[in-house]
């Protein structure tokens, strides 16, 4: 029994060690994305934006931590306790689960499965399901409300995302995140398919409930939408997920369209660049759009949300998929 343990001891203390060098900088980003809102948005609206703890507020995600961490939780009387403390639990869980697949370099991800991009599409759809039990077992018209909305609005988009998806499948031939990244070693996808790009970007908005399409959330007439009634650490678990969401889609769009970790020209300075630093780079500069985008559009009225997305992305995807297949076909340019 003991050369049984022994045996089986070093893979699961590995393993756990890879999940905690995912996990940790993952929280810390998290963490000082939302420090990296506020003053992004205050430079763009010319205020300061956090700026009292500590030298340049870089101590504020830690002081709102701490004050939601020792806040009381207050269950509403006619919620579902069970229901309503797991939805909190399934979103943050979700949104850490998905980076098990995740490469940031070549052979640095915790599972680097042949079905990687189907793995995450799956994971990332599982979302709506913590937003509709937060809706429900709060058992208040605002939060329901909020929910519905944003099932709809994240069904609708994952359409469109889909069809771009395969539109990277059909360039690459394979499901392998990694083998997604080398093929574009010569040109990034984001150039030969600039508009799927634009598209896959506007999508990932509408994935996370973010601004221009934070319907679900309305201030002006949900309150706060489907987590209204959530209160200390179930509402920060909330908040987590839906900014470790922005960095999985930022990720996402890095790997199937910015080369992931390869550096942008194949000039010597570049190569010296480790490829982490070159993946965290790409990804921090899709996050600095998600953030601008926010300071800069004011919020789309749902049937305008709904039309964008079933009237203008479901078709013109379709229409971009047929098109790449017969050029890949038509030039024999078809992955072998």
């Amino acid at each position: 029994m003991e050369e049984f343990l022994t045996g089986y001891a070093l893979p699961v203390g590995i393993i756990l060690a890879q999940i905690l060098a995912i996990v940790v900088p993952l929280l810390v980003a998290v963490a000082y994305l939302t420090y990296a809102e506020r003053k992004v948005i205050g430079a763009i609206q010319l205020r300061q934006g956090p700026n009292i703890v500590g030298a340049f507020g870089l101590l504020q995600p830690l002081a709102d931590g701490a004050k939601l961490l020792f806040k009381e939780t207050i269950l509403p009387a006619g919620a579902n306790r069970v229901v309503f403390l797991l939805a909190p639990i399934l979103t943050f869980s979700l949104a850490m689960v998905a980076w098990s697949v995740i490469p940031v370099n070549e052979g640095w991800a915790i599972a680097d499965i042949n079905v990687g991009i189907l793995f995450l599409f799956a994971i990332s759809s599982m979302g709506v399901y913590g937003v509709i039990m937060a809706g429900w077992a709060s058992n208040s018209k605002y939060p329901f409300l909020g929910a519905l909305r944003s099932a709809a609005q994240m069904v609708s988009y994952e359409v469109s995302m889909g069809f771009v998806i395969i539109t990277v499948l059909l360039c690459v031939g394979s499901l392998n995140l990694t083998d997604i990244v080398l093929a574009q070693e010569t040109v990034w996808f984001a150039i030969p398919l600039l508009p799927m790009f634009v598209i896959f970007f506007i999508s990932t908005l509408a994935e996370t409930n973010r601004a221009p399409f934070d319907l679900p959330e309305g201030e002006s007439e949900l309150v706060a939408g489907y987590f209204v009634e959530y209160s200390a650490m179930s509402f920060a678990l909330f908040f987590l997920g839906e900014y470790a969401n922005m960095i999985l889609m930022s990720a996402m769009t890095t790997i199937l369209f910015l080369g992931g970790w390869l550096p942008p020209l194949d000039i010597v300075p570049l190569t010296w660049i480790p490829g982490p630093i070159w993946f965290a780079l790409k990804v921090a500069l899709v996050l600095f759009c998600f953030l601008w985008v926010r300071a800069t559009f004011p919020r789309y009225r749902y049937d305008q949300l709904m039309r964008l997305g079933w009237k203008v992305f479901l078709p013109f995807t379709l229409v971009w998929l047929v098109l790449t297949a017969g050029v890949l076909v038509t030039f024999d340019w078809l992955p072998r």
